[in-house]
């Protein structure tokens, strides 16, 4: 027996390329033919005789003797002729055996283990190409019970990737590979993700790589290092179910005995390539598999069946095969072609029958197996999403369409094409979200055409097979030969549709710059207010449902350009009517509320209509960010670019509603600013007010008369152009925010020229205000008034307290109970109240020292740049495009809209084709 010393330390068993057992179980007669091959083999003896039983033979090594030194020394260098670099008695037969490691460039000793370093013990470089483009490696800390888990940690916080960031969403990958080209470009052979429990510095010294490659350790996203795994699991998925299928059906063919002719026959056709006997006419037999499989067939095939000569199906005594059976399959066939070929489709899972395809790599049946189905081209590792089938043909794109079970109709499914893919549907081309039905031809980019099946439902008729044709008459001889409808159907088609009450406008692209002018210059002509934007709305729909996705983007921009257009115009025209210096020149009675009213309409309107529309619009830009998220990064920049298209329109429509919305609180006010000053200086205890009918405005004061004429003529105007109730709350906020603070700062103003503030006067300001926030708070806006109107109030019931009671109060009792004046504004107040001739300033009233030096800095007056911002509403819209149009007004400019668009499209066509639709008599 050999020593564990010999077993460990000879290089016979480490270096040797042929068994062991060669040498132990060999007699000495095999040794000693073997002696004339090999250089020598004197140090093998055995114990035993000749004539000794196999079994019984005992072989060791012999030390070798001083006289046989030199044999001994060949003997070595035989072993060891890789470090010795060939130079022996047995160089000349050796010298071209040489190693792998020799033959394909051996990498240096510092270059195997890039992430480590023998002369810095106790440092791993951590690669980090994938998540820091601008970095090599970073070096961390690591012993033999440095887990992967940690060394992450220490790399990922050396890259500085937030901590958020870190939990799970990273992992430490061992990866293979080499450096090629003048440049030493890393190329990766193998990548294994590495355990979060595994020491990768023992893994350093257990695995090595193979010889001419190096390894290094990466980190690497965890999400993308899945997604690359199981693209590959996928293209080997369906490979191993049709070889375990295929291998199950041979297992009950053989476990059913012995079989007829017909169907031993038969079994060769189940049989793999390597189970098939190699006899002539067997080999015949799988030459025609191979040609049903699509690889070439021999000459043998034609004589499939013919009988065979009696010499082609000899065989050897011994029933090896003859020299002409070993020939091997032709180019092309595989194990995987013929299960491909001789797959059946799968009977619980919808999936895609290809009827065309791009090249011989295709397969027949594509499977969908989730409910979700991703066709595209092989994306890289870091871009784009998951894809379930992975088509080769140039103009597929890496994420081309997205197939989905309908969950409301069983056994149909939706097809929706990504951005910028070309798609058809039993020859129509796709632009928006699809059914699919079970039979239906599915067509992706110029080359691959499908047919959909689902196993689990009953197959209709396809859309695409031609109706069988009675005998056409003579009607049928005038009817149109694409959709078999008589001129008669197709014109009361053609009515039923302009009829409709249904909310949908079609039209063609190039009829669509002259339908927006039209639905521009309804504003105002009819009695249906929001009209406008009910049809450009429409207008939005057909474009989202109909038209190529890029066209939703121009439209809307274009839209918004128009009604720009159309509002700067009114502006401009308002303005030349009513001249801004107008007030400075003293003709501020001329401004009377009528005709503000009238000139302020088209404004009102178009706020009212731009409103609804940037609703309108930013549903389906909603829809398009929803797109965006599906389809990932794949198409990132298209979809970005028409979404910032998108952007840009609703700030125009934004600038739009903030521009009507301006001017007309600016003309609102400017006419209240004439009237305001008399709810001051009237007195609402005559003979000819009549307050015991506070809404009606002729029984109100003549003081305050004009201020709520100009109220009620506002909230008419906003009720008869139905403006959002949001912007109509804002609109009266503003409108009570300048009466507010400019009747603040009058009444500020009056107190420093005479014995304004006193109870009297104090009063009647009372009085009227009161008057005013009662007739508010009838018409539905008295919440709104009482929070503008609380400074002016406050005021009012401060002079309101009575003479006898105010001296007594004391500086600090007044600023608790009126805290909506500034000190400066109480000061003002009671420095300058009437309390009589000879009265002194009570003491109280006076503030403490520390805040005269506020008050003498601070301003008495309520500034008018602190009115509340306009908020843009978010819900509570009038229109909806979903119900069909019940308003006869609106329903009447429908119908005229879908003969508008009928006309442009007949004065394009010669007069020989416009007549020949036939359709003029229904116009």
């Amino acid at each position: 027996m050999f020593s564990e010393e010999r077993k460990e330390g000879s290089p016979r068993f480490g270096k040797l390329h042929f068994p062991v057992g060669l040498w132990i179980n060999s007699p000495k007669k095999h040794f000693a033919k073997m002696s004339r091959r090999w250089p020598s083999v004197g140090s093998v003896r055995s114990t035993s005789s000749d004539t000794a039983s196999r079994g019984s033979e005992t072989v060791e090594l012999r030390p070798p003797g001083k006289a046989k030194a030199g044999r001994h020394k060949r003997l070595s260098n035989l072993f060891h002729r890789s470090a010795s670099g060939g130079a022996g008695a047995g160089g000349g037969r050796w010298g071209s055996e040489k190693k792998l490691a020799e033959l394909i460039g051996p990498v240096p000793e510092d270059l195997v283990e890039l992430s480590s370093q023998p002369q810095l013990p106790g440092i791993l470089k951590i690669f980090g190409g994938a998540i820091s483009r601008g970095a090599n490696y970073k070096s961390v800390l690591a012993t033999a019970r440095s887990t992967a888990r940690q060394l992450v940690q220490e790399a990922l916080e050396r890259y500085g990737v937030a901590p958020e960031e870190e939990e799970g969403g990273y992992v430490l990958c061992d990866v293979v590979g080499h450096f090629e080209g003048p440049g030493g470009a890393w190329q990766e052979e193998h990548l294994r993700p590495v355990g979060d429990t595994e020491r990768p510095l023992v893994l350093q010294d257990v695995w090595k790589p193979k010889a001419g490659l190096s390894r290094r350790f990466e980190v690497r996203r965890r999400r993308e290092v899945e997604r690359a795994s199981e693209a590959e699991d996928n293209e080997t998925a369906g490979i191993n179910a049709q070889a375990r299928r295929l291998q199950k059906s041979r297992s009950r063919a053989a476990s059913g005995g012995p079989a007829p002719k017909e169907r031993a026959d038969n079994l060769s056709l189940r049989r793999s390539i390597s189970d098939m006997n190699l006899s002539a006419r067997k080999r015949r037999e799988r030459k025609a598999v191979l040609s049903v499989a699509g690889g070439e067939a021999g000459p043998g095939c034609e004589e499939l069946e013919c009988e065979p000569a009696p010499a082609q199906e000899a065989e050897t005594a011994d029933g090896s095969p003859t020299p002409g059976d070993a020939e091997e399959l032709p180019d092309g066939a595989s194990l995987e072609q013929l299960s491909q070929c001789l797959i059946q489709p799968p009977a619980q899972h919808p999936y895609f029958l290809l009827l065309l395809g791009y090249d011989k790599q295709d397969f027949i049946l594509y499977v969908m197996t989730r409910r979700r189905h991703v066709f595209g081209r092989r994306p890289q590792l870091d871009k784009g999403g998951y894809v379930d089938t992975f088509l080769c043909a140039p103009d597929i794109l890496p994420r081309h369409c997205c197939v989905r079970e309908a969950e409301l109709a069983p056994g149909t499914a939706l097809v929706r094409p990504f951005r910028g893919a070309a798609i058809t549907l039993n020859g129509g081309a796709v632009l928006r979200e699809a059914e699919l039905r079970p039979g239906d031809l599915l067509g992706l980019g110029q080359h691959f055409l499908f047919m959909y099946k689902d196993p689990r439902a009953p197959q209709p008729r396809p859309a695409w097979l031609p109706r069988p044709w009675a005998s056409p008459g003579l009607a049928g001889a005038f009817s149109c030969q694409a959709c078999g409808r008589s001129l008669q159907e197709r014109q009361d088609a053609f009515q039923a549709y302009v009829e409709s009450r249904e909310a949908e406008l079609r039209y063609r692209p190039q009829e669509e710059e002259a339908l927006l002018r039209e639905i521009i210059r309804l504003q105002g002509a009819t009695t249906c207010h929001l009209a406008p934007a009910f049809f450009l709305g429409l207008c939005l729909e057909h474009s989202a449902r109909v038209l190529e996705p890029s066209h939703f983007p121009r439209l809307l921009a274009r839209m918004a350009q128009l009604v720009k257009e159309a509002v700067w115009e009114k502006i401009k025209e308002v303005g030349d009517r009513q001249p801004e210096n107008q007030q400075d020149k003293g003709q501020v009675g001329a401004l009377s509320i009528e005709d503000v009213a009238a000139d302020l309409r088209p404004l009102m309107l178009w706020m009212a209509n731009a409103m609804e529309l940037l609703n309108l619009a930013q549903k389906k830009v909603l829809d398009m960010e929803k797109e965006l998220d599906l389809e990932g990064g794949s198409h990132d920049a298209l979809l970005s670019s028409d979404l910032e298209t998108c952007d840009e329109a609703m700030v125009v429509l934004d600038e739009v509603i903030m521009s009507t919305f301006q001017q007309s609180v600016y003309y609102l006010t400017k006419t209240l600013y004439s009237a305001l000053p008399a709810l001051l200086d009237s007195n609402p205890f005559t003979a000819v007010a009549d307050l015991s009918h506070a809404q009606d405005l002729d029984s109100m004061p003549e003081g305050i008369r004009g201020t709520l004429a100009i109220y009620q003529a506002t909230l008419e105007l906003t009720r008869e152009c139905e403006l959002h109730p949001d912007l109509v709350s804002q609109t009266f906020g503003y409108l009570f925010f300048f009466s507010n603070a400019s009747l603040f700062n009058t009444l500020m103003e009056r107190g420093s020229g005479g014995p304004f503030y006193q109870w009297s006067k104090a009063v009647q300001i009372r009085t009227n205000l009161d008057l005013v926030l009662d007739w508010l708070q009838g018409v539905g806006l008295g919440d709104i008034a009482a929070e503008f109107f609380r400074k002016l109030s406050t005021t009012a019931n401060l002079l309101c307290i009575p003479k006898t009671s105010l001296v007594k109060a004391t500086w600090s009792r007044l600023r608790n109970d009126y805290p909506a004046l500034t000190p400066a504004q109480l000061h003002h107040l009671l420095s300058n109240y009437h309390l009589g001739l000879g009265r002194p300033y009570p003491e109280g009233w006076s503030p403490p020292p520390e805040e005269r030096e506020e008050i003498a800095n601070s301003e008495i007056f309520a500034s008018f740049s602190d009115h509340p911002p306009l908020i843009l509403p978010n819900e509570g819209f009038r229109l909806c495009l979903a119900t069909p149009v019940t308003d006869d007004a609106l329903h009447r400019q429908l119908c005229r809209l879908r003969r508008f668009l009928w006309d442009l499209e007949q004065d394009s066509l010669p007069a020989n084709q416009r007549a020949a639709h036939g359709l003029e008599g229904s116009q």
